[in-house]
């Protein structure tokens, strides 16, 4: 008989059994770094921009000789040459006087706007007429503007996307502190399995979670390792985790994890470390169960895929963060049930649904499925949760809909 805790003993757990893993700091250039977590905190050393540069093709002007001007009557400023890319903006700007300066060029000493070049006309003779009068810092990007020496611009526990690339490269950080990369170790367990490029025989499946889990890792940008299958045999199945533990950072087991005879993975995980917890009040995912051999989390997930991506998502990402010291921000959106759910009273359900807008309303619909079918779970643009002291949801209620990340949803 499994004694289950709840989904939030669970995280609980967790947080209290397991802190950010020692050692794990690299540096790595900026071709290495998109999706790693920043190890430290990074703060600017200089500023961005590091000169005031204007936003539009025109003409550098002092604002204040634009006041009161119109289409008819231009402010007559003289033109005092062109302010070229990739230089200084010249000389002070003189009162009175503009000059011609392109999109990201330098902003003259003297001049705090940029007027665009649509609403000027140049005369010919060496005046330009200004049909719209300027206002100081209108269309132009001030000298630290951006970032300042000493601003943080990035947090530890960041994981880096190709927009902080950038902002790393504006800043000339070249050389990035981030988290060594994780070695998750992925096996599977069962007689009746065969890898995914074999026909199955009578009374075999192919192999779906080893697969799923690892590419669920390496989305995350944990290395992950394949094991491949163990069968039912208690002897092998330890020989192979106490293996899979000296090349590994931690171990994510699939199948084995229930109460069956042939369901060996609670001792062999007994026999290599202590086990935390064996057993959820979830529906799918029930069976789980999580150990640890020292710093190493080892965790066993259910059979069926459904069950074993839920476990996976809602506990293991969450173990795997404690270890980077990763900080990590979910997706979530609000939602209208389209018909009624039931619930399985005692435990926390999870249901997958499909989003669909329809006016300004949008809906989620329920994706009936069982825990060993897993294309609901590719049909699927999230998931939301039932309590476990609620027997039930009817249609049109707001429901909190955690997507899944980094996917577009398909009705919206």
């Amino acid at each position: 008989m499994l004694q289950v805790i709840t989904p939030e003993e669970v995280l609980r757990l967790i947080r209290e059994s397991f802190t950010p893993l020692s050692g794990l700091e690299e540096t790595v250039g900026l071709d290495r770094a998109l999706g790693r977590v920043l190890a430290r905190d990074i703060c600017a050393g200089e500023y961005v921009p590091g000169f005031d540069r204007s936003t539009v093709d025109g003409y550098a002007v002092r604002a204040a000789d634009t006041f009161g001007c119109g289409e008819a009557v231009p402010a007559v400023l003289a033109l005092a040459g062109q302010v070229a890319m990739g230089r200084g903006g010249g000389d002070a700007l003189a009162p009175g006087s503009c000059r011609g300066i392109p999109t990201g060029g330098a902003l003259p000493p003297g001049a705090d706007c940029a007027v665009m070049a649509e609403y000027t006309e140049d005369y010919g003779d060496g005046t330009v007429g200004v049909l719209r009068p300027g206002a100081p810092g209108q269309n132009v990007i001030f000298r630290g503007d951006d970032v300042y020496p000493g601003k943080r611009v990035f947090r530890r526990g960041r994981r880096l996307a190709p927009q902080d690339i950038g902002a790393l490269a504006a800043m000339g950080v070249v050389r990035v502190p981030v988290a060594r990369r994780l070695r998750i170790g992925v096996l599977s367990t069962g007689d009746e399995l065969v890898p995914p490029e074999a026909a199955p025989g009578p009374g075999q499946v192919r192999d779906v979670n080893r697969p799923m889990l690892c590419a669920l890792l390496e989305g995350e940008g944990i290395q992950a390792v394949d094991w491949g299958i163990a069968a039912d045999d208690e002897t092998m199945l330890l020989q192979t985790v106490e293996r899979a533990l000296r090349d590994c950072d931690g171990l994510w087991i699939s199948g084995g994890s229930s109460v069956g005879q042939k369901d060996a993975l609670c001792r062999v995980l007994e026999t290599v470390g202590e086990v935390l917890f064996h057993g959820v009040a979830m529906k799918p995912g029930k069976p789980a169960l999580l150990a640890r051999a020292g710093d190493k989390p080892l965790a066993g997930l259910p059979g069926h895929p459904a069950a074993a991506y839920f476990v996976a998502r809602l506990f293991l990402l969450p173990l795997l963060d404690r270890l980077q010291g990763r900080e990590r921000a979910g997706w979530t959106v609000t939602a209208r049930l389209r018909e009624n759910v039931g619930a399985n009273h005692g435990r926390a359900q999870y249901t997958c649904v499909r989003l669909e807008r329809e006016g300004g309303t949008v809906w989620a619909r329920p994706l009936r499925s069982k825990s060993g079918l897993i294309t609901t779970l590719a049909e699927a643009d999230g998931y939301f949760c039932i309590d476990r002291d609620c027997e039930g949801m009817s249609r049109g209620t707001a429901v909190e809909v955690t997507v899944w990340t980094g996917e577009r949803c398909h009705g919206l």
